[in-house]
């Protein structure tokens, strides 16, 4: 019998928001504001399928670590609701959705897939060996806006490379402040990250330069595209996002870093799409 809950809860979906608005922004920048509905369709179905296939992978290659830390005790696959074996036909059918639509985009798109792909394969296995992982899932999380822009307009330009860095450094200084509070675990693992590399108090140094380099590259590219004053208004409802998040927790200080932290960091990417796309209408 599948479990199909088990399975949403697994790959956390409604993280979708940490990426899908960030490829309807590149798909919307890309069409100029007006973006087929045939478009981002297949552009939400790619990114949710292959977001899926890449997080479901991810709990897969770290079960053995998941299980003995207490925090990740939710988890379906620790608590054996979903099998290895499950995990494993989960992803392979995310991956056959993602490609089949990916293929109903530009012709391009299934060229550069495996491009696109390489990050989040890589990204699980990646705190075996450097603290600076984070940066590899805030790769991953790009090639979101990358796949939304290359599928309306078939072509990589300079203000989707900017985007892309935008969107990685947003993730990666974020996925570096979460991280933080298993430094100790991770040391016992023999696993790395930024806390571990640098401590706690290291770690968050760096993600607020990386925040406060993300927060111009986000307005490098509304100057490099002459968008109107709404983007605007949204990278500084994004920047003031950003700011709260670091008030609110610190290095000796994780007692506010619950879910509700996490899926507020999703008003970044919101504020930014829904402001990208009414600066349009001016």
């Amino acid at each position: 019998m599948i479990h199909l809950k088990a399975h949403v809860n697994n790959v956390a979906l409604h993280h979708t928001i940490f990426d899908l608005p960030f490829a309807f922004m590149a798909a919307v920048l890309a069409a100029g504001g007006h973006p087929s509905w045939h478009d981002l369709f297949w552009i939400a179905l790619a990114i949710t399928t292959a977001r899926a296939a890449a997080l479901a992978l991810d709990n897969l290659a770290d079960l053995r670590f998941d299980r003995q830390q207490p925090r990740m005790s939710y988890r379906a696959m620790v608590r054996g609701d979903i099998s290895p074996r499950e995990a494993k036909a989960f992803i392979a059918v995310c991956l056959i959705l993602m490609v089949l639509s990916v293929m109903q985009l530009q012709p391009v798109c299934l060229y550069l897939l495996p491009v696109a792909a390489a990050p989040f394969l890589i990204y699980p296995y990646t705190k075996r060996f450097t603290g600076w992982c984070h940066l590899f899932l805030g790769l991953a999380i790009a090639m979101a806006p990358a796949g939304g822009w290359v599928a309306v307009s078939g072509r990589v330009t300079a203000p989707l490379v900017m985007l892309c860095i935008a969107v990685a450094l947003w993730i990666g200084a974020f996925d570096a402040m979460y991280g933080a509070q298993d430094e100790a675990f991770d040391r016992s693992q023999g696993l790395h990250s930024l806390a571990v590399s640098y401590g706690a108090a290291g770690a968050f140094r760096i993600a607020s330069a990386l925040h406060l380099i993300c927060v111009v590259c986000f307005l490098m590219v509304g100057i490099m595209l002459r968008l109107h004053w709404p983007y605007y208004v949204g990278v500084l409802i994004a920047a003031g996002t950003l700011i709260y998040q670091h008030r609110i927790v610190s290095p000796t200080d994780f007692s506010q870093v619950t879910q509700r932290y996490f899926m507020r960091n999703g008003i970044v990417s919101v504020a930014i799409f829904a402001c990208t796309w009414i600066s349009f209408l001016f």
